[in-house]
């Protein structure tokens, strides 16, 4: 099984260094929106494209994914709502199981579901433990999912449940308030998190400042993905990208 991605992952955690992704949802880009968020994401240094979303309707995730890749060499990864998010075209698929929430569905079931398929797209598949966190806003995959999300000032919990994630054999810990969230997760629920386990700890969901990416870094995420709010303000990927990156020219020199 290929393993580039996830390798890139374990390589930049034991070197502290911070990757930034840009989330790109097929259902809110064009071909003239992608070229602009690929020529910024180059200029400014960024380390991946996630692409997906929680409920993808266009017929447009391969096209979306090609043109990436036909114009830059930064690594596309799917970040899928559904087994049906699948796209050999990519570079690698994070095989999400909802570890925070009690629904069979989306912590085994649609994995059982997908498998073959999964299998059959020649991706790197990385096993990824998805830990939704109350953003303050109702979200779209707690909608979906028919799951209630850890709340906010419950670190302990999703301390465990992420050393659970990792002791099931989770390869990432995704973190995540959800798009439009109101309020991003605490420095504190990461810090607790990341020191309690040693696989790559990704944090997304309500990050808008580059002051709080920075601040996510410090506390121990690995890799911060932004979308919606580099969806409303562009030069936000150059200002996010210097803070993510700023914290590992700190922790190195």
């Amino acid at each position: 099984m290929k393993q580039a991605i996830y390798q890139q992952f374990r390589d930049q955690k034991k070197g502290g260094k911070k990757s930034f992704a840009v989330l790109i949802d097929p259902d809110k880009v064009d071909a003239t929106s992608i070229a602009d968020l690929v020529a910024l994401g180059v200029a400014a240094k960024v380390d991946y494209f996630f692409v997906g979303g929680s409920l993808v309707i266009s017929s447009h995730l391969d096209e979306c994914i090609q043109q990436i890749k036909a114009s830059c060499t930064i690594p596309v990864v799917l970040f899928p709502g559904s087994p049906s998010q699948v796209c050999g075209s990519a570079d690698a698929l994070l095989y999400l199981s909802l570890i925070s929430g009690r629904n069979p569905e989306l912590l085994i079931g649609q994995h059982v579901i997908s498998a073959p398929f999964v299998k059959q797209s020649g991706l790197e598949i990385i096993p990824t433990g998805y830990m939704v966190i109350d953003g303050g806003a109702p979200t779209t995959v707690s909608y979906i999912s028919n799951a209630a999300p850890i709340p906010a000032d419950k670190s302990e919990i999703a301390m465990c449940t992420a050393m659970a994630g990792e002791m099931l054999g989770m390869k990432l810990i995704y973190m995540d308030a959800g798009s439009g969230a109101k309020r991003a997760i605490s420095e504190q629920m990461i810090e607790k998190v990341s020191r309690h386990i040693e696989i790559p700890l990704i944090v997304g969901g309500g990050i808008t400042v580059p002051e709080k990416a920075y601040l996510n870094c410090k506390a121990g995420a690995d890799i911060i993905v932004v979308g919606n709010a580099i969806e409303k303000d562009l030069t936000l990927i150059k200002e996010i990208s210097d803070a993510v990156h700023s914290v590992a020219s700190k922790v190195l020199g």
